[in-house]
């Protein structure tokens, strides 16, 4: 099979891609997702890192981008549109590598053991040993790595991971004494660069339909160029 290099994904796009991931195995009854249980998902307060108030048009916008390279797909009939993640196949990974970058998308770096504690809904790993096999096939993918080891933090006692659909990762530096699941000052930065690229995504897409608009209307009236 014929692979694309996946473009460089927005922190909105894999935080539609982790929450799609994740309801599929907490809530298979709903899922596919509708856009606004997929809205709720994304802004959702709990086992989110970091938190982000995306609108609804903010991720359609996402949606739309995901389509692209067919990670996210749509399913078709019914009164409203629902959405499926396509990671594994896209991705060529099993279901055990896909729950670990969902959680590394929705929750950020974590050590082999929180990200155990963190995938139980999605996938129960029988111990740390497992989870760290699967990163290091993550970090050795043949179609490029998807996750870094990141360098020990003051401190710590495990090196954290992050997966790379957003490329290189930024290294926050932890403060002595601050509590590694704080929220890095980087967090409001990335929230509103996703928004922003969302909002650009859909001003494009307005800006066509204005100008068909525009095309149509001087067709009509007979206006030359």
């Amino acid at each position: 099979m014929t692979t694309h290099p996946l473009p460089v994904l927005s922190l909105l796009e894999t935080r539609v891609l982790g929450v799609l991931c994740e309801k599929q195995h907490t809530v298979p009854d709903t899922y596919p997702l509708s856009l606004n249980a997929l809205v709720a998902g994304c802004n959702q307060k709990t086992s989110r890192h970091p938190v982000i108030e995306a609108t609804e048009a903010e991720v359609s916008a996402a949606i739309d981008s995901l389509k692209g390279p067919v990670l996210v797909v749509e399913s078709s009939g019914g009164r409203v549109p629902r959405y499926a993640h396509n990671m594994e196949r896209v991705l060529r990974l099993p279901a055990q590598a896909v729950a670990i970058l969902a959680v590394l998308m929705l929750r950020g770096a974590q050590t082999a053991g929180e990200l155990r504690i963190n995938c139980e809904r999605l996938h129960r790993f029988a111990d740390i040993s497992a989870v760290e096999g699967f990163l290091e096939e993550l970090a050795e993918h043949p179609d490029g790595p998807l996750v870094v080891e990141l360098p020990r933090q003051p401190g710590a006692r495990e090196n954290r991971w992050s997966h790379l659909l957003s490329g290189a990762p930024l290294v926050e530096e932890i403060p002595a004494g601050a509590s590694a699941s704080a929220d890095p000052p980087a967090s409001v930065a990335l929230g509103e660069l996703a928004a922003l690229k969302a909002n650009v995504a859909r001003l494009e897409m307005e800006l066509t339909e204005l100008k068909a608009v525009v095309a149509r209307l001087r067709a009509e009236l007979g206006v030359a160029d």
